[in-house]
Protein backbone atom coordinates (compact mmCIF):
# COMPACT_ATOMS: atom_id res chain seq x y z
CA UNK A 1 0.00 0.00 0.00
CA UNK A 2 1.39 3.38 -1.03
CA UNK A 3 2.23 5.85 1.73
CA UNK A 4 -0.62 8.32 1.25
CA UNK A 5 -2.42 10.71 3.55
CA UNK A 6 -5.76 8.93 3.81
CA UNK A 7 -6.96 11.20 6.59
CA UNK A 8 -7.65 13.93 4.07
CA UNK A 9 -10.70 12.00 2.89
CA UNK A 10 -12.17 11.78 6.38
CA UNK A 11 -14.77 14.38 7.37
CA UNK A 12 -13.60 16.03 10.59
CA UNK A 13 -15.24 19.41 10.19
CA UNK A 14 -18.01 20.96 8.15
CA UNK A 15 -17.52 20.44 4.43
CA UNK A 16 -18.82 21.97 1.21
CA UNK A 17 -19.05 19.38 -1.53
CA UNK A 18 -18.54 21.94 -4.32
CA UNK A 19 -15.07 22.63 -2.92
CA UNK A 20 -13.97 18.99 -2.92
CA UNK A 21 -12.34 17.35 -5.95
CA UNK A 22 -14.16 14.51 -7.69
CA UNK A 23 -11.12 13.17 -9.57
CA UNK A 24 -7.91 11.49 -8.44
CA UNK A 25 -5.40 9.27 -10.20
CA UNK A 26 -2.25 9.63 -8.01
CA UNK A 27 -0.33 10.12 -11.27
CA UNK A 28 -0.58 6.36 -11.72
CA UNK A 29 -1.63 4.33 -14.73
CA UNK A 30 -4.75 2.18 -14.66
CA UNK A 31 -2.50 -0.87 -14.64
CA UNK A 32 -0.59 0.38 -11.59
CA UNK A 33 -3.79 1.19 -9.72
CA UNK A 34 -5.20 -2.24 -10.52
CA UNK A 35 -2.05 -3.92 -9.18
CA UNK A 36 -2.10 -1.78 -6.05
CA UNK A 37 -5.70 -2.75 -5.38
CA UNK A 38 -4.87 -6.44 -5.83
CA UNK A 39 -2.21 -6.18 -3.11
CA UNK A 40 -4.46 -4.30 -0.70
CA UNK A 41 -7.46 -6.55 -1.10
CA UNK A 42 -5.27 -9.62 -0.52
CA UNK A 43 -4.32 -8.14 2.86
CA UNK A 44 -7.97 -7.28 3.52
CA UNK A 45 -8.92 -10.87 2.78
CA UNK A 46 -6.37 -12.11 5.31
CA UNK A 47 -7.69 -9.66 7.88
CA UNK A 48 -11.23 -10.88 7.28
CA UNK A 49 -10.12 -14.42 8.11
CA UNK A 50 -8.71 -13.20 11.43
CA UNK A 51 -11.83 -11.16 12.16
CA UNK A 52 -13.99 -14.23 11.51
CA UNK A 53 -11.87 -16.46 13.76
CA UNK A 54 -11.65 -13.80 16.48
CA UNK A 55 -15.41 -13.35 16.46
CA UNK A 56 -15.74 -10.26 18.66
CA UNK A 57 -16.00 -7.39 16.18
CA UNK A 58 -18.24 -6.81 13.18
CA UNK A 59 -17.54 -4.39 10.30
CA UNK A 60 -20.20 -2.30 8.58
CA UNK A 61 -19.27 -0.60 5.30
CA UNK A 62 -21.79 1.98 4.06
CA UNK A 63 -21.67 3.17 0.45
CA UNK A 64 -23.63 6.18 -0.78
CA UNK A 65 -23.44 8.13 -4.00
CA UNK A 66 -25.43 9.45 -6.91
CA UNK A 67 -26.57 7.06 -9.64
CA UNK A 68 -23.57 5.68 -11.64
CA UNK A 69 -21.10 6.57 -8.84
CA UNK A 70 -19.62 3.07 -9.07
CA UNK A 71 -20.90 1.39 -5.91
CA UNK A 72 -21.55 -2.02 -7.49
CA UNK A 73 -18.19 -2.33 -9.22
CA UNK A 74 -16.38 -1.07 -6.13
CA UNK A 75 -17.98 -3.81 -4.04
CA UNK A 76 -17.06 -6.41 -6.64
CA UNK A 77 -13.42 -5.34 -6.87
CA UNK A 78 -12.59 -4.38 -3.28
CA UNK A 79 -14.09 -7.48 -1.64
CA UNK A 80 -13.08 -9.99 -4.31
CA UNK A 81 -10.60 -11.84 -2.04
CA UNK A 82 -13.00 -12.23 0.88
CA UNK A 83 -14.26 -15.63 1.92
CA UNK A 84 -17.96 -15.59 1.02
CA UNK A 85 -18.91 -16.80 4.49
CA UNK A 86 -17.45 -13.64 6.01
CA UNK A 87 -19.13 -10.87 3.99
CA UNK A 88 -22.72 -10.05 3.04
CA UNK A 89 -23.89 -7.32 0.66
CA UNK A 90 -27.27 -5.66 1.12
CA UNK A 91 -28.79 -3.42 -1.55
CA UNK A 92 -31.67 -1.45 -0.12
CA UNK A 93 -34.41 -0.67 -2.61
CA UNK A 94 -37.88 0.82 -2.14
CA UNK A 95 -39.21 -0.51 1.20
CA UNK A 96 -41.51 -3.51 0.99
CA UNK A 97 -44.99 -3.57 2.51
CA UNK A 98 -43.62 -5.45 5.52
CA UNK A 99 -40.75 -2.99 5.95
CA UNK A 100 -43.15 -0.05 5.85
CA UNK A 101 -45.01 -1.56 8.79
CA UNK A 102 -41.89 -0.98 10.90
CA UNK A 103 -39.80 2.10 11.61
CA UNK A 104 -37.38 3.09 8.86
CA UNK A 105 -34.31 1.67 10.63
CA UNK A 106 -35.81 -1.78 11.21
CA UNK A 107 -34.66 -3.36 7.96
CA UNK A 108 -31.16 -2.01 8.50
CA UNK A 109 -30.97 -3.55 11.98
CA UNK A 110 -31.87 -6.90 10.41
CA UNK A 111 -28.98 -6.59 7.93
CA UNK A 112 -26.28 -5.67 10.46
CA UNK A 113 -23.22 -7.94 10.44
CA UNK A 114 -22.83 -10.68 13.01
CA UNK A 115 -19.64 -10.67 15.06
CA UNK A 116 -16.77 -11.81 12.89
CA UNK A 117 -18.38 -10.66 9.65
CA UNK A 118 -18.48 -7.75 7.23
CA UNK A 119 -21.72 -6.27 5.92
CA UNK A 120 -21.71 -3.90 2.97
CA UNK A 121 -24.71 -1.61 2.61
CA UNK A 122 -25.11 -0.60 -1.04
CA UNK A 123 -27.27 2.44 -0.38
CA UNK A 124 -28.02 2.67 3.30
CA UNK A 125 -30.17 4.02 6.09
CA UNK A 126 -29.12 7.46 4.80
CA UNK A 127 -31.63 7.12 1.97
CA UNK A 128 -34.09 8.14 4.69
CA UNK A 129 -32.57 11.64 4.84
CA UNK A 130 -31.64 11.83 1.15
CA UNK A 131 -34.20 10.56 -1.34
CA UNK A 132 -37.01 11.15 1.18
CA UNK A 133 -35.82 14.70 1.74
CA UNK A 134 -35.81 15.40 -1.99
CA UNK A 135 -39.18 13.63 -2.25
CA UNK A 136 -40.82 14.25 1.14
CA UNK A 137 -44.10 12.79 -0.12
CA UNK A 138 -42.45 9.36 0.28
CA UNK A 139 -42.50 9.90 4.05
CA UNK A 140 -46.30 9.77 4.02
CA UNK A 141 -46.09 6.09 3.09
CA UNK A 142 -44.44 5.38 6.44
CA UNK A 143 -47.68 6.13 8.34
CA UNK A 144 -45.90 8.01 11.11
CA UNK A 145 -48.23 9.37 13.83
CA UNK A 146 -48.61 13.14 13.46
CA UNK A 147 -47.29 13.21 9.89
CA UNK A 148 -50.39 13.45 7.73
CA UNK A 149 -49.26 15.91 5.03
CA UNK A 150 -45.98 17.06 3.54
CA UNK A 151 -46.33 20.30 5.50
CA UNK A 152 -45.91 18.25 8.71
CA UNK A 153 -42.38 17.32 7.59
CA UNK A 154 -40.48 20.32 8.89
CA UNK A 155 -36.88 21.06 9.93
CA UNK A 156 -37.50 19.50 13.35
CA UNK A 157 -38.52 16.25 11.65
CA UNK A 158 -35.18 16.07 9.81
CA UNK A 159 -33.15 17.05 12.87
CA UNK A 160 -34.81 14.19 14.73
CA UNK A 161 -33.87 11.79 11.94
CA UNK A 162 -30.23 12.84 12.06
CA UNK A 163 -30.29 12.34 15.83
CA UNK A 164 -31.89 8.91 15.46
CA UNK A 165 -29.31 7.83 12.89
CA UNK A 166 -26.48 9.06 15.11
CA UNK A 167 -27.97 7.17 18.06
CA UNK A 168 -28.34 4.02 15.94
CA UNK A 169 -24.69 4.14 14.89
CA UNK A 170 -23.49 5.01 18.39
CA UNK A 171 -25.37 2.02 19.79
CA UNK A 172 -23.94 -0.52 17.34
CA UNK A 173 -20.42 0.98 17.59
CA UNK A 174 -20.47 0.65 21.37
CA UNK A 175 -21.41 -3.00 20.94
CA UNK A 176 -18.51 -3.96 18.69
CA UNK A 177 -19.43 -2.88 15.15
CA UNK A 178 -16.72 -0.93 13.32
CA UNK A 179 -18.42 1.56 10.99
CA UNK A 180 -17.07 3.00 7.74
CA UNK A 181 -19.16 5.40 5.66
CA UNK A 182 -18.08 6.33 2.13
CA UNK A 183 -19.65 8.97 -0.08
CA UNK A 184 -18.59 8.40 -3.68
CA UNK A 185 -18.27 11.99 -4.85
CA UNK A 186 -19.11 12.11 -8.55
CA UNK A 187 -19.18 15.12 -10.85
CA UNK A 188 -22.32 15.88 -12.82
CA UNK A 189 -20.40 15.71 -16.11
CA UNK A 190 -18.97 12.29 -15.29
CA UNK A 191 -22.46 11.04 -14.46
CA UNK A 192 -23.62 12.31 -17.87
CA UNK A 193 -20.87 10.37 -19.61
CA UNK A 194 -21.65 7.19 -17.68
CA UNK A 195 -25.34 7.43 -18.46
CA UNK A 196 -24.49 7.92 -22.15
CA UNK A 197 -22.34 4.76 -22.05
CA UNK A 198 -25.30 2.84 -20.65
CA UNK A 199 -27.32 3.94 -23.67
CA UNK A 200 -24.61 3.55 -26.32
CA UNK A 201 -23.32 0.13 -25.25
CA UNK A 202 -25.85 -2.61 -25.83
CA UNK A 203 -24.45 -4.75 -23.02
CA UNK A 204 -24.98 -1.82 -20.62
CA UNK A 205 -28.55 -0.99 -21.72
CA UNK A 206 -30.07 -3.02 -18.89
CA UNK A 207 -28.55 -0.60 -16.37
CA UNK A 208 -30.30 2.42 -17.84
CA UNK A 209 -33.59 3.73 -16.50
CA UNK A 210 -35.44 6.89 -17.60
CA UNK A 211 -35.83 7.54 -13.89
CA UNK A 212 -32.08 8.26 -13.77
CA UNK A 213 -32.66 11.34 -15.95
CA UNK A 214 -35.57 12.46 -13.79
CA UNK A 215 -33.42 12.29 -10.65
CA UNK A 216 -30.48 13.93 -12.47
CA UNK A 217 -32.61 17.05 -12.86
CA UNK A 218 -32.62 17.24 -9.05
CA UNK A 219 -28.82 17.11 -8.85
CA UNK A 220 -28.39 20.28 -6.80
CA UNK A 221 -31.04 19.26 -4.29
CA UNK A 222 -29.36 15.90 -3.80
CA UNK A 223 -25.97 17.55 -3.32
CA UNK A 224 -27.41 19.82 -0.64
CA UNK A 225 -29.00 16.85 1.12
CA UNK A 226 -25.77 14.83 0.99
CA UNK A 227 -23.78 17.76 2.30
CA UNK A 228 -26.14 18.31 5.23
CA UNK A 229 -26.36 14.61 6.07
CA UNK A 230 -22.57 14.21 6.02
CA UNK A 231 -22.03 17.29 8.17
CA UNK A 232 -24.69 16.22 10.68
CA UNK A 233 -23.59 12.60 11.05
CA UNK A 234 -19.82 12.30 10.67
CA UNK A 235 -18.82 11.20 14.17
CA UNK A 236 -15.69 9.70 15.70
CA UNK A 237 -17.34 6.28 16.00
CA UNK A 238 -18.91 6.48 12.52
CA UNK A 239 -16.92 8.84 10.29
CA UNK A 240 -17.76 9.79 6.73
CA UNK A 241 -15.10 9.64 4.04
CA UNK A 242 -15.58 11.62 0.83
CA UNK A 243 -14.07 9.65 -2.04
CA UNK A 244 -13.37 11.25 -5.45
CA UNK A 245 -15.32 8.92 -7.74
CA UNK A 246 -14.75 10.15 -11.31
CA UNK A 247 -11.88 7.66 -11.61
CA UNK A 248 -13.25 4.30 -10.52
CA UNK A 249 -9.89 2.57 -10.18
CA UNK A 250 -8.50 5.24 -7.88
CA UNK A 251 -11.73 5.32 -5.84
CA UNK A 252 -11.44 1.58 -5.22
CA UNK A 253 -7.83 1.93 -4.09
CA UNK A 254 -8.74 4.74 -1.69
CA UNK A 255 -11.64 2.87 -0.09
CA UNK A 256 -9.64 -0.35 0.26
CA UNK A 257 -6.66 1.56 1.69
CA UNK A 258 -8.80 3.37 4.27
CA UNK A 259 -10.35 0.10 5.39
CA UNK A 260 -7.02 -1.71 5.69
CA UNK A 261 -5.23 1.15 7.46
CA UNK A 262 -8.00 1.55 10.04
CA UNK A 263 -8.57 -2.15 10.66
CA UNK A 264 -4.87 -2.91 11.16
CA UNK A 265 -4.95 -0.63 14.21
CA UNK A 266 -7.04 -3.20 16.08
CA UNK A 267 -4.14 -5.21 17.47
CA UNK A 268 -6.43 -7.36 19.59
CA UNK A 269 -7.96 -8.96 16.49
CA UNK A 270 -6.03 -12.21 16.19
CA UNK A 271 -6.80 -15.87 15.66
CA UNK A 272 -7.74 -17.47 19.00
CA UNK A 273 -5.17 -19.67 20.70
CA UNK A 274 -5.82 -23.38 20.82
CA UNK A 275 -6.87 -24.91 24.11
CA UNK A 276 -3.74 -25.91 26.07
CA UNK A 277 -4.73 -29.55 26.15
CA UNK A 278 -5.31 -29.67 22.38
CA UNK A 279 -2.07 -27.81 21.73
CA UNK A 280 -0.15 -30.26 23.92
CA UNK A 281 -1.50 -33.18 21.90
CA UNK A 282 -1.00 -31.83 18.39
CA UNK A 283 1.85 -34.25 17.70
CA UNK A 284 -0.33 -37.17 18.77
CA UNK A 285 -3.13 -36.03 16.46
CA UNK A 286 -0.69 -35.57 13.60
CA UNK A 287 0.79 -39.04 14.15
CA UNK A 288 -2.70 -40.54 14.16
CA UNK A 289 -3.53 -38.97 10.81
CA UNK A 290 -0.18 -39.82 9.25
CA UNK A 291 -0.63 -43.47 10.18
CA UNK A 292 -3.73 -43.64 7.98
CA UNK A 293 -1.54 -43.47 4.87
CA UNK A 294 0.75 -46.28 5.98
Amino acid sequence: MENRDLQRYRVKQEVKLKEIDTYEDFNSSDKALKKELENIREDLGKFQDKLYAHGKYAVLVCLQGMDTAGKDSLIREVFKDFNVRGVEVHSFKVPTELERKHDYLWRHYLALPARGKFSVFNRTHYENVLVTKVHPEYILGEDIPGVDTVSDIDSTFWENRYRQINDFEKHIAENGTLIFKFFLHLSKEEQRQRLLRRIRLKEKNWKFSPGDLKERKLWEQYQECYEEAINKTSKTNAPWHIIPADNKKAARVIVASILLEALKKYKDIEEPELDDEIKANLETFKHELEKETE
